[in-house]
């Protein structure tokens, strides 16, 4: 061990101190024996009374600034915990001491910087969160409201705080169409106002686990600038699919009817027949393709029963032929018959004319965490990707004969329940179409 080293350690000092007060104590009781021979009880006495307060003198002085050391480091410790970084300490020695202060210095110095970086992080994300156009809502489970940014202050309470409220005592001061979004449950669409002055929101809803209580999250967002934007895009497709659609029937029918007039003109009438019916077939698709469309622009608003499954699905098979795949849900079903109904019967109907055997068409009804899953499965062609980009899009359609509303109207019907509608090409061929609605 060095020089340097011996006098920086605290052991070493210690070891110093007794060291001189053994030395101190054997040089007395030699002096002391000196003058008391025979009396070594008395030189023992006198040495102890003599080197006891000395001794404890020297301890006192040599730990008074340790101890209070050790009694600044608590509270500097304490105010860690409080969080409360700025303090800092001084040791003017060189020795272990020392380096404890050091280190502590620098681990205050860290933190420091550490919650300085955090407040300016949550700085940064308290004024996105305030200012973004998203009305956002934070509850808790069984119903307060734990956070709420201006938007959703402005839209729910006048600007006033949200915080503390509970959700259901919010709702009632707010629009129906919003109550009736939020007891649906899921994401979906809702429009507040009439005529000109309609606005449109998407809510989106969103469940976690925060210091181990349920929350939700719930976004409101305007939608609708984006929608009418949205909106003349749709509604110059519809009008190019209608367009293309009506050429296609009323080009032939009338070149057909040309002929059957230039063929009367002759004379000739034995093909006036077979013309007169393929004007007749080109009228009747027309007419399905205009209710079809009419009825896809029509649907209502889903009015919600409670359906046994075992009864539903008995239903369907009692209409199209398919396999039932695994135990049904214990549980009802919540939604409207006649439209998933009439949804379930449109992708039983495709995957029947998929190219599958009859036997190969299954349906499967089964519980996910918070949602319902249906799925229509074939082992029919199934899709390239092309097609799958396109399959729900109204009006797009692979037959010849068909009008593409039959993938579009299940989405629609998914979507009006809170739901969503899946396409994915199965694992040794076929398709798998899954409705996934809320629990």
């Amino acid at each position: 061990m060095s020089t340097r080293s011996f006098r920086r350690s605290l052991a070493a000092r210690r070891f110093a101190l007794i060291a001189l007060l053994v030395i101190a104590t054997v040089a007395l009781v030699i002096a002391l024996d000196h003058f008391f021979l025979d009396l070594p009880w008395l030189v023992a006495s006198v040495a102890l009374l003599v080197m006891l307060p000395i001794a404890v003198a020297l301890v006192h002085r040599q730990l008074r600034p340790t101890l209070s050391l050790f009694r600044a480091l608590t509270g500097s410790v304490t105010s860690f915990r409080d969080g409360d970084f700025s303090f800092s300490l001084r040791w003017p020695g060189h020795d272990e001491l020392g380096d404890l202060v050091e280190a502590h210095n620098a681990l205050g110095d860290v933190l420091r910087e550490q919650r300085l970086g955090l407040v300016q992080r949550e700085l940064l994300l308290d004024t996105m969160v305030q200012n973004t156009p998203v009305a956002m809502l934070l509850v808790a489970e069984g119903g307060p409201i734990v956070y709420g940014n201006l938007a959703a202050r402005r839209l729910l309470n006048q600007g006033r705080k949200l915080e503390g409220h509970t959700l259901d005592a919010v709702l009632k001061l707010a629009a129906t169409p919003l109550r009736e979004a939020m007891a649906r449950g899921g994401d979906g669409l809702f429009s507040v106002g009439d005529d000109d002055e309609e606005e449109v929101f998407h809510l989106a809803r969103r469940g976690f686990r925060l210091n181990g209580r349920a929350h939700e999250l719930l976004l409101l967002r305007q939608l609708t600038v984006e929608l009418r934007r949205q909106e003349v895009q749709t509604w110059k497709k519809v009008i190019r699919v209608i367009s293309h659609e009506l050429n296609n029937s009323l080009a032939p029918v009338a070149s057909l009817a040309h002929s059957g007039a230039e063929l009367v003109r002759r004379g000739q009438s034995e093909r006036l027949p077979e013309i007169l019916a393929t004007i007749e077939e080109r009228a009747r698709h027309l007419e399905g393709f205009i209710r079809g469309y009419a009825h896809f622009a029509k649907l209502p608003s889903p009015r919600l029963e409670t359906v046994p499954w075992p009864d539903f699905v008995s239903r369907l098979s009692s209409q199209i032929a398919f396999e039932l795949v695994g135990a049904l849900p214990p549980d009802a079903g919540r939604f409207d018959l006649a439209q998933m109904e009439q949804a379930l019967l449109n992708l039983l109907k495709n995957a029947h004319e998929s190219g599958s055997a009859d036997h190969d068409v299954q349906l499967s009804v089964r519980r996910v965490p918070g949602m319902l899953r249906i799925e229509v499965l074939d082992r029919g062609s199934g899709m390239n990707e092309a097609v799958l980009t396109n399959a729900l899009v109204p009006f797009y359609s692979t037959k010849r004969s068909g009008t593409g509303l039959g993938l579009a109207l299940a989405r629609e019907i998914a979507e009006a329940h809170g739901g969503r509608i899946a396409l994915a090409n199965r694992e040794g061929g076929g398709l798998m179409v899954a409705l996934v609605l809320p629990a």
